[in-house]
């Protein structure tokens, strides 16, 4: 019994050191290769944020193109411009058929993996790593993802440096920091689960969703938000993606916010809702797991 106790506290470690930072900081010396060096905090960017927000703007559109039968109620709330831009789209995506005059009619969908497929030219999934012990990873399930692409993003609650984590942290290898200091919690399960659903239902305006809560299930509504689940790199497994913060615009349209898969944790309209995607570091092809570097150096 106490072996057997013993080997799966080995196995929970093997999965968490590369999350504990005392650990990191004292065998940096040993994994050069999991280090990213980057000169100062405003050079911190593979891609354009301009090129970021347009890539999540094509994806959310697209699922919401793709679910339009269920957006009537948000439909009602939104000015006739953009009702009219929306059934442009669709009146060309579906060959001149236009569904805001036909409601009722059956309309076929696709699953979001093949919305982003669609979309960007490929797909990414979560699956059993290819790591020892390392649980779950994240693989190009289909595609190829150009150098410099958002391959996905790090969903969950965004807390600020003053604000209360103590307990969601606990036993918690979910918890992101930002490089100024902003905390992004990816955990899916226990407390944290909790809070982001609390928060969710917080800042819902009537059928407006201020985010989405479903990558706390198994139906998943924006295929990107998975980035919680890509594993760290290795002296054998070099990172082929980086994470890049993005603080996402007043002006992102309201109706796309039900697929933004992170909230604040206090309600405050002042701050810009803080986001962390990650982005490929070179063409990554089909089948390849993602891996990205935990620890990033700012001199």
């Amino acid at each position: 019994m106490p072996g057997r106790l013993l080997r799966g506290l080995w196995q929970r470690w093997r999965r968490y050191k590369y999350r504990f930072v005392p650990w990191i900081a004292l065998n940096l010396s040993h994994n050069p290769r999991t280090l990213r060096y980057v000169p100062e905090e405003s050079k911190d960017k593979v891609t354009s944020d301009e090129d970021v927000l347009g890539t999540l703007l094509k994806v959310f559109q697209a699922l919401f193109l793709n679910d339009f039968n269920k957006q009537s109620e948000i439909l009602t709330m939104l000015p006739e411009s953009v009702k009219s831009k929306y059934q442009d789209l669709l009146a060309v995506e579906h060959q001149g058929v236009k569904l805001l005059e036909n409601r009722h009619q059956q309309q076929s969908t696709f699953k979001p993996e093949e919305i982003l497929y669609k979309t960007l030219g490929f797909s990414v999934a979560q699956a059993t790593s290819s790591l020892i012990s390392a649980g779950k990873g994240v693989f190009v399930t289909k595609g190829l993802v150009p150098k410099g692409a958002v391959v996905s993003m790090y969903p969950g609650t965004v807390y600020q440096k003053y604000e209360p984590i103590f307990f969601q942290s606990i036993g918690n290898p979910f918890i992101f920091r930002c490089l100024d200091g902003v905390l992004i919690d990816g955990n899916d399960k226990g407390i944290s689960k909790v809070v982001y659903r609390s928060c969710n239902g917080r800042d819902r305006l009537g059928p407006l969703k201020m985010s989405d809560s479903t990558w706390l299930t198994s139906e998943i509504h924006n295929p990107l938000a998975v980035g919680q689940y890509v594993n760290n790199c290795s002296n054998d497994r070099a990172a082929n993606v980086c994470y890049q913060e993005f603080d996402v615009p007043a002006v992102f349209p309201i109706e796309l916010k039900q697929y933004l898969p992170n909230i604040a944790y206090s309600y405050d309209k002042h701050s810009p809702l803080r986001c962390v995607v990650l982005v490929a570091l070179r063409d990554i092809n089909q089948g390849e797991e993602l891996f990205s570097n935990y620890y990033t150096i700012v001199s």
